[in-house]
């Protein structure tokens, strides 16, 4: 699912320190929430008490003398009760509101932080599950079942306090349950997490299957791979309905326990209470205020149980959303840099050096984060700024991981790689991603505009200038075949258009920027041969005085680089000039003199 193991300890108190600070956030509104819920609870646990007066002043005296008074603080403590209701819902649902969109910005936020390893082995379906489904449920029950919570406690000590001053010995029959209670408690809340982590995740099996069957619909349906898929998909449903069900079981179990406990205990109080009042140790009023506690406490009981027992659930949506939330990048700028060169949310524009594009590896060997071969191995090279480096192999060779360690993707595992003489990390991620412009094989386009999506290189970025980026690589050409031209929107991850379109206008897009270093990731492989021809004018011009990493397949494209780097599983086998590669009749005279035959590819 996404390469980690899901959690198996029981309570644990770290993700909810974790998800304190949001709410702290929303404090007022959580104190009005609380505070509201107190006062509703004062009005409840009153009123028998208030019966319990009236039946032995009134009705066992058969007089109404003085019941004037006591109406009146009927109604004033339903009119309490109705203010405490009001201030309580608005609370509620602002607090419920608020939160969801505070989590949803922090998993976004640090969603744009995160390195690329960590969507290298995470799933999108997992994450969305995080984002959306777990972040509502935790919003909701901080939002509703924890003041909840906060009343029932209040509520039934409040009560267990009125009992014991009406009546020690027959409060002290209600109160002997709660032992029971919480040892009933303690052993399922240590189920109920496990089987919720359990739920939670085969929940977010079924989001990734739902997100992979929208993105690769074209792809299932031209394999004819919609009943495997269905098949597939029922599997997954069918596991989570059965987590479901585990887990509904355990708290079946555990509900009418709790309500057994409630039952027996206002029988007992009936029993033990109607002997006091034949005894005469108790009033007739005490007696009813005890059974209507007893019953109410019944209730309660079972209510208490049952938000207990969801609020043992949410410990595994809280720990997917903090554990996002504190997911830390492999790749991170020192304080240092930060101080001085700012973040990628806060950047100190005014400290950034100009670029120059001199690219060095030092001693570079690197391995990918989740272990195996060594990709590079003290490989050093040095790449004058202006200059062209192209870097070619079969598929899978692993022409990426140079690149990769340019833009900083990934940190080498040993030695250096300078920009201008410098080690990259000496100097912030978005200082070097601004003078970066990188063109994938398979772009990636923005919903909105054409316009918009151009403009993406540089937000700052006139009309004018966006129509100058287009027609450098005839993007405007485009834009002029559609309905509103550089108008029209794209469609989400630009699905309206074609991948050649789309390698159209990520070329402008990385154009306007005005880059000092180029990455060119096979971006020509998706078009036909006379825009490729086209593309490659422009850029011969616009790729003068900036330096360019071309990775590509067809070698027509790279005869005039200044070295080319031979890539073959993971290792640099040849590097040298494109004459200077023919004559030594190695790897690249093989991948030549292959592609001769396909005038295409050539």
């Amino acid at each position: 699912m996404n390469g980690r193991e899901e959690k198996k300890t029981a309570f644990s108190l770290t993700p909810w320190k974790r998800l304190w600070p949001f709410i702290l956030r929303q404090k007022h509104l959580a104190i009005a929430a609380v505070g509201s819920n107190l006062v509703l609870a004062l009005a409840d646990f009153y009123f028998p008490l208030l019966q319990s007066r009236v039946v032995d002043r009134f009705i066992e005296t058969g007089t109404l003398a003085g019941f004037g008074s006591y109406a009146a603080w009927y109604l004033a403590v339903v009119a309490v009760e109705l203010i405490g209701l009001l201030i309580y819902f608005i609370s509620c649902i602002r607090l419920e509101m608020l939160l969801s969109r505070d989590l949803k910005e922090a998993c976004f936020v640090n969603l744009q932080r995160l390195s690329l390893d960590y969507y290298n082995v995470t799933s999108a379906g997992h994450t969305l599950s995080r984002v959306m489904t777990d972040t509502d449920r935790i919003a909701n029950q901080v939002g509703w079942l924890f003041p909840d919570i906060l009343w029932g406690f209040a509520y039934i000590l409040g009560v267990f306090g009125v009992m014991l001053s009406l009546s020690p010995g027959l409060a002290m029959t209600l109160i002997a349950v709660a032992p029971l209670v919480t040892v009933l408690t303690v052993y399922f809340q240590k189920k109920l997490i496990a089987l919720n982590r359990d739920v939670r995740a085969q929940h977010s099996k079924i989001t990734s299957s739902y997100n992979e069957g929208i993105m690769g619909a074209k792809t299932s349906k031209t394999l004819a791979l919609e009943e495997k898929l269905s098949a597939e998909f029922e599997q997954t449903t069918e596991r989570a309905a059965r987590a479901g069900i585990l887990h509904g079981r355990m708290r079946a179990i555990y509900v009418p326990l709790i309500v057994l406990c409630g039952t027996l205990a206002a029988s007992a109080t009936l029993l033990r209470g109607g002997g006091m009042v034949m005894q005469g140790e108790l009033s007739i009023g005490v007696l009813s205020a005890f059974m209507t506690y007893a019953l109410s406490l019944f209730q309660t009981f079972r209510q208490q149980a049952q938000r207990i027992s969801m609020a043992f659930s949410l410990q595994a949506n809280v720990e997917r959303v903090t554990d996002l939330v504190h997911e830390t990048p492999t790749v991170r700028d020192s304080a240092q840099v930060e101080a001085k060169y700012g973040d990628c949310f806060h950047p100190k524009m005014e400290n950034w050096e100009d670029m120059r594009g001199e690219v060095d590896f030092d001693d570079v060997s690197f391995t990918y984060p989740d272990g195996g071969e060594e990709v590079l191995s003290h490989f050093s090279l040095h790449v004058p700024a202006g200059s062209t480096v192209a870097i070619v192999g079969e598929t899978g060779a692993g022409k990426s991981t140079l690149v990769n360690l340019v833009c900083r993707f990934f940190e080498p595992t040993g030695g250096r790689v300078l920009i201008d003489g410098r080690d990259v990390r000496e100097r912030s991620q978005l200082w070097l991603h601004s003078h970066i412009g990188y063109v994938l094989q398979a772009p990636h386009l923005f919903s909105g505009t054409i316009r918009e999506n151009i403009r993406y290189g540089r937000p700052d970025a006139t009309d004018e200038e966006v129509l100058q980026a287009a027609r450098a690589v005839h993007a405007d050409t485009l834009a002029k075949k559609l309905p509103q031209g550089f108008d029209t929107d794209v469609g989400e991850c630009g699905d309206k258009l074609s991948t050649g379109e789309k390698q159209l206008i990520s070329f402008a897009r990385a154009i306007i920027a005005k880059p000092r270093i180029f990455v060119l990731d096979e971006a020509t492989s998706s078009v036909d041969t006379a825009t490729e021809q086209l593309i490659q004018r422009a850029t011969q011009t616009l790729m003068q005085g900036t330096t360019s990493f071309v990775i590509a397949h067809r070698l027509s494209t790279i005869r005039q680089a200044d070295v080319i780097l031979v890539i073959d599983h993971g290792k640099i086998v040849e590097q040298g000039t494109h004459d200077s590669l023919l004559k030594q009749r190695g790897a690249y005279y093989e991948l030549y003199t292959t592609q001769l035959s396909s005038p295409r590819a050539v």
